[in-house]
């Protein structure tokens, strides 16, 4: 059992990871073992976050002292914490994957939230930002989509050309 001491070291350290945060991401990590949660800690490392693993009572006062409207206390298993300072995309995409991968019982995402926007992402809504391409991908995609119209008007303009010198 902490002493109050250390557990207001832990809620200034929490308070001081929230200060610094655009999202914030809850997972279920039940299911996964140290060398999971360390592999899932080194993939999210470079991407400026950090997963912490909270008393749920500790982090609710946290968040609560953060102006944060979430009740950590409502999700039922083990509570980890991934504080990020990059956008929800960047993060959601390879914790989505790293959990995919993994396939089993008890690794779950139980949701985001925006620190910014202060909303609430439920598990479904943070899956699907998960499995959307990079940025890059999606840019490439619109770009490609933009110049299919005028490839082909370009083509039509060729052919035109070729039958009119023939």
């Amino acid at each position: 059992m902490k002493t109050r001491d250390q557990k207001k070291v832990i809620i200034a350290e929490t308070q001081e990871l929230l200060k610094n945060s655009k999202n914030l991401m809850f997972i279920n990590f039940s299911g996964t073992g140290v060398e999971d949660i360390k592999e899932l800690k080194k993939t999210l490392r470079p991407l400026g976050s950090t997963v912490r693993v909270v008393n749920k009572k500790l982090l609710r006062v946290s968040l609560e002292k953060a102006g944060v409207d979430i009740n950590p206390e409502q999700f039922e298993t083990q509570l980890a914490t991934i504080f990020s300072s990059a956008n929800i995309s960047d993060v959601a995409a390879p914790v989505y994957k790293f959990f995919k991968s993994k396939e089993k019982k008890g690794c779950d995402i139980y949701g985001a939230y925006d620190m910014e926007g202060k909303v609430f992402m439920d598990a479904k809504t943070t899956k699907q930002i998960g499995q959307l391409p990079s940025r890059e991908v999606l840019i490439g995609q619109v770009v490609g989509m933009l110049a299919a119209p005028i490839r082909m008007f370009m083509y039509v303009l060729s052919q035109k050309a070729e039958m009119g010198s023939k």
